[in-house]
Order: structure tokens, then sequence, then C-alpha cells
């Protein structure tokens, strides 16, 4: 069992990494600015220049920082973000369409204190760069999104919170992948606020949301 910290000096520090569109991240400014998270963006790492999502950052007031990944091993790429990481000191780190795999001693550094949003109910299309593509190839009547923990094996760490939406017949990817982002903005919020109050506890593979109603 991994006891996560039932309180935190609030606002908690966060930091995002991205490479793309930025809605996610623009979830979790317009939650933050109407009060909704007891947090604090203090940075936005991207790794794709012109990225949608520094935009975002930017126009916020959050600081911005570009850390090309192109011709980089995953390793070589995981010191110069870990780096940064530390100088910025995040309590908690959201990974929101970035599209790079952590380096190890990335994760090493913040156990349990990295969490991702991917768009598919995971276990299933673990992985996947075109998750939603993926489940209409299948013929999955049920798809949807999932938070999780970020470990060592990709999209493979504890679930922290999930949610489905029926397929409907006349779906094609990008229609499906629009249903799924409105709750990927829902559940990612949700998830920062339960860990930003500390109502999460990991039992295995199993996280328990404390104190829900």
């Amino acid at each position: 069992m991994s006891e996560l910290p039932t309180t935190w000096s609030k606002p908690i520090r966060v930091v995002a990494l991205c490479s793309g569109r930025g809605t996610n991240i623009q979830a979790i400014i317009d939650a933050e600015q109407a009060g909704a998270l007891p947090i604090r963006l203090v940075g936005v790492i991207y790794n794709r220049a012109g990225a949608q999502c520094a935009t975002r950052a930017e126009r916020a007031g959050v600081p911005t920082y570009l850390l090309i990944s192109r011709g980089l091993d995953r390793e070589n790429y995981g010191e110069i973000l870990l780096a940064k990481l530390v100088e910025l000191a995040p309590d908690l780190i959201v990974t929101a369409g970035f599209r790079r795999i952590l380096g190890g001693q990335v994760v090493a550094a913040f156990p349990d204190r990295i969490i991702n949003i991917h768009p598919s109910l995971l276990p299933a299309f673990a992985g996947s760069l075109r998750a939603q593509a993926d489940a209409l190839a299948r013929g999955v009547k049920i798809s949807g999104c999932s938070v999780h923990f970020v470990n060592n094996e990709v999209d493979a760490g504890p679930i922290i919170t999930q949610a489905a939406i029926v397929v409907r017949e006349d779906d094609d990817a990008e229609s499906l992948s629009e249903r799924i982002l409105e709750q990927e903005h829902r559940i990612l919020v949700e998830a920062i606020e339960l860990f930003a109050n500390g109502r999460l506890r990991i039992e295995g593979r199993r996280v328990r949301i404390l104190d829900r109603d």
C-alpha cells in the first residue's frame, strides 16, 4: 500500500506536460481560475515548438518551457526533463497529451506524484496513440477515458478514475474523440482535486478514494 499524503500545503504546486492542442490544460486552468481546484499551475512543459497548449498557458499567465525532445532517446530526454522538474518543485505532475514516454529517472524522482489522462477505458488500448480509432476498429460498444498514476509501464499504473460513453452507430474517430474529450476534461480535474485534497490511497493496483459519498 502506498501512503499518499492526506494533507498538502494549499495550493499544491502542479506542473503539466503537453504536446498538442492543450484542451485538458485549458480545463485545468479554467478550474483553477474558478476556485474549483486548490492548486497553482506553476509551469507547463511542452516538447513541440508552436504547440497550442503553450499558447493557452501563456494567455493565462502560466510560465511555459519548451524542451525539444526530437532526436533524443528516452533516457537522455528524461535527464533534461528531470532537471527542469526539480527546478519547478511540483507536488503533482500532470501529463496531458504529452507525446513522450517518461524516462525511468523522472518516475523514480516523483513516485505516485505523476498522473496521466488516456482516451480509453484502460487497460484496453494501452499505449495506443489512436485509441479512439482502435476502439472503433475493434467494434467496441463502450469507450471512454481513464486517469491513472504513472509508473514504468506504459499506461499501466493504478487507475484513479474513469468515464464511459456509449459508442454510437454513426461514430467515426473524430466524433468519438470529441465526446471522449469532454469527459477527459471532467475526470482529469476530478483526479487532481482528489489528489490535492489527500483523498487517494494506492493499494496494489487499486486506488481507493477516501471519504467518498
